[in-house]
């Protein structure tokens, strides 16, 4: 059974993870710059357009990344099983009979519209938090004033001022909850996230070739993992349920949480027979 290298994507994912982090920078700047001992109606609107500015940048940059790096992703899976059937003997063989099949177009359609809407879900969410956050810090700014005048101060007090910094500072930095109530700051989560895209995307495009070439079983990489996954490596699994053999299916694999996680480095490698079957 021929294995070839596990992809890296390391480059791609730092340089979407920058441009989110870039932008997070750029928009606690935009909020610092608020004068939050007088905030007028004029400077938060145009606080908040700069903002929109940024994350419309932010959108139109990762939009370009999934285009780019996902159809790529699914080529890497279409050659990881030419070269581990044995069709031809190198990568770069591989690389010049690449064609995408029926299902591996759906396939990169399906993982580029599913990862364009959640990175859309990050800013979008960044967006909703920050506007919120910045009308609680106006009416609180406020009330603020009103008080100093009450009490003759001359100015609101430093640690009021503080409190207000730290909540339009959170409303970004703690800007996602996923659906076990984890906070994540956005630029981990989008690095999660990709990395569980571009694993699922090589994987699946492995499987429908390896399927459409008459290879219904593969094996697990292994990487000397340390977690539940090394449970699983090397192991073969079937990629089709009626497929001979007592072998557990890829989706039962997956069905475990113990392999093929979020972030997840394993991938798999097809082959026509497993030995001893």
């Amino acid at each position: 059974m021929r294995q070839v290298p596990p992809p890296s994507y390391e480059y791609d994912i730092q340089r979407l993870v920058a441009a989110y982090k870039r932008g997070i920078s750029d928009i606690l700047a935009e909020l610092n710059r608020l004068d939050l001992t007088n905030m007028q109606r004029a400077h938060i609107l145009a606080a908040l357009k700069n903002i929109s500015d940024i994350l419309r940048g932010i959108n139109e940059e990762s939009a370009q990344w999934v285009n780019e790096v996902i159809p790529k992703t699914i080529s890497d899976g279409i050659v990881n099983t030419i070269v581990a059937l044995g069709v031809v003997e190198t990568v770069e063989q591989a690389q010049k009979i690449v064609k995408f099949n029926r299902a591996n177009k759906a396939l990169t359609e399906a993982v580029i519209a599913d990862t364009q809407s959640d990175l859309l879900a990050v800013t979008q969410n960044i967006d909703r938090k920050v506007r919120a956050t910045v009308r609680q810090v106006a009416a609180e700014s406020m009330r603020a004033n009103y008080a100093k005048g009450i009490n003759g101060r001359k100015a609101i007090s430093r640690d009021i001022l503080t409190g207000l910094r730290e909540k339009l500072g959170n409303s970004v930095n703690t800007g996602i909850i996923d659906a076990a109530g984890r906070r994540w700051k956005p630029e981990v989560y989008v690095d999660m996230l990709v990395r569980t895209k571009t694993s699922f995307a090589h994987i699946e495009s492995t499987t429908n070739e390896a399927v459409q070439r008459g290879a219904y079983y593969a094996q697990i990489s292994s990487h000397s993992a340390k977690d539940a996954c090394r449970g699983w490596e090397g192991r073969i699994v079937k990629l089709v349920a009626d497929a001979p053999g007592d072998y557990p299916t890829l989706e039962y694999a997956r069905s475990t949480n113990q392999v093929f996680h979020p972030r997840c480095r394993h991938v798999i490698s097809p082959t026509r027979l497993p030995e001893g079957l």
